[in-house]
């Protein structure tokens, strides 16, 4: 087990001011690591987690005794189970990492100046990231991976429910660094559910360079609120597909089903449907009945109302805002482009924003002038994933502006120096 889950915590204050200088010292030594340390490390980790599969399914029953007493649903406790389909597949993910390109010392944009130095930019590790995520303890594996590949130390604060599961994972994950030659605080799972933990993590910018936070909207919400240290997040995904008078109808109607029904709960998935008004009437018909066949409730406005009958719900304007994460979407008729992306603007999340449409123009114009941090056209909005875009894996989603949009991969988790070239160059 980790050092940090054999101390006795009565200071909670006190037991984070160590695990932040401990990940700190640990960071120096990992952004330095080689990567065949680094890669070694995750195969050793991978095959603990092989090698001691019963005692992980033994500390996640625990938790899911504890889950079960205190009257968790069964989604959340599906959510939080260990099996070994779900070993697996954490196992194939850390294997998967150490086969990505490591993106730390890459040298770039190398150019040579009028005085005769070379200036270029060199990828950097951010030093400490902080996790902060709820219930599903392979989010456990796949963060420390991630970090670890780039080249950062890490400091993970799972939820209470998963405390045993994520524990048991902190071990394999310390024992595996251990093996490869490098520090075990390279990677610390807090050992505390005292929810004070997070709160102090999020205000410990001399220990943590940046807290990336998983979980619902009230988490992240509260995490923002009270940080001192920059936050990678999104708070939600109101996503939306629009469809152009111009637009092929048998791609629109792939693209319109695919993006809703093809996943519920993800924030990826399109919660509301934009239909130009002049192709209404003939292609909603059958995109609606595709809906119902599987259980969709449809929300729209007077005139989608119109065309849909009795079986259309009316929608509220409070609809054009819901990140459903269920079978209900909402549906809206507008007169042309222009309409469509004002909605967007008024009502989008800053997440992933979709047009199907034909006309080389109206495609061009969506790209540049929608904001959000992927834009696509005749593509369904459940692309927008670490793995689809080809990053390998994905620690989250950002919709901030700054150091990184969209999915963020390995190098998502990296920063970039100046470096300069010189040969006894001095300044005129």
């Amino acid at each position: 087990m980790s050092h940090a889950a054999n101390l006795k915590i009565d200071d909670v204050s006190a037991y984070m001011r160590e695990l932040g200088q401990r990940a700190r010292a640990a960071s120096r030594a990992l952004a330095a690591a080689t990567t065949a340390a680094k890669n070694e490390a995750l195969h050793n980790i991978a095959d603990d987690l092989d090698t001691r599969r019963a005692e992980l399914i033994a500390a996640n029953r625990k938790d899911l005794d504890a889950g079960a007493s205190k009257g968790l649903d069964a989604a959340l406790l599906d959510r939080l189970e260990l099996n070994n389909a779900r070993i697996d597949g954490m196992i194939e993910g850390l294997r998967q990492i150490a086969a990505l390109p490591d993106p730390i010392g890459a040298i770039f944009d190398m150019n040579f100046r009028p005085s005769g130095i070379q200036v270029g930019r060199m990828r950097v590790p951010l030093g400490v990231v902080g996790i902060i995520y709820e219930s599903r303890p392979n989010v456990t594996a796949d963060a420390a991976a991630l970090c670890l590949k780039s080249g950062n130390a890490t400091v993970l604060r799972g939820g209470s429910e998963a405390f045993h599961s994520n524990q048991a994972i902190a071990g394999s994950i310390q024992r595996g660094l251990e093996l490869a030659g490098l520090p075990a605080d390279a990677v610390q799972v807090v050992a505390t559910t005292d929810r004070a933990a997070v709160d102090l993590m999020v205000t410990m910018p001399e220990s943590i360079d940046v807290i990336i936070p998983r979980g619902g909207k009230g988490l992240i919400e509260r995490i923002s609120a009270s940080a001192r240290v920059p936050v990678i997040k999104h708070l939600h995904g109101v996503c939306h597909v629009y469809v152009d008078d111009e637009a092929d109808p048998q791609k629109a109607f792939n693209v319109a089903l695919n993006a809703k029904t093809q996943r519920y709960g993800t924030c990826n998935t399109m919660e509301t449907l934009l239909v130009n008004e002049t192709i209404a009437e003939d292609f909603l018909p059958g995109l609606a009945a595709a809906y119902w066949d599987r259980d969709v409730e449809l929300r729209g406005c007077e005139q989608t109302c119109r065309i849909l009958g009795s079986d259309c719900v009316p929608a509220t304007p409070a609809d054009w805002d819901e990140e459903y994460l269920a079978p209900i979407l909402s549906i809206r008729l507008v007169s042309d482009l222009d309409e469509a992306m004002d909605h967007i603007a008024r009502h989008g999340s800053l997440h992933t924003e979709s047009i199907v449409t034909e006309n080389y123009s109206n495609a061009r114009r969506f790209l540049r002038e929608v904001d959000a941090s992927s834009v696509m056209v005749n593509a369904s909005t459940r692309f927008a994933d670490g793995f689809e875009y080809g990053l390998g894996a994905e620690i989250g989603i950002s919709t901030d502006k700054f150091h990184a949009r969209g999915p963020v991969g390995l190098e998502g988790l990296t920063s970039v120096k100046f470096i300069v070239l010189g040969d006894g160059h001095i300044r005129q």
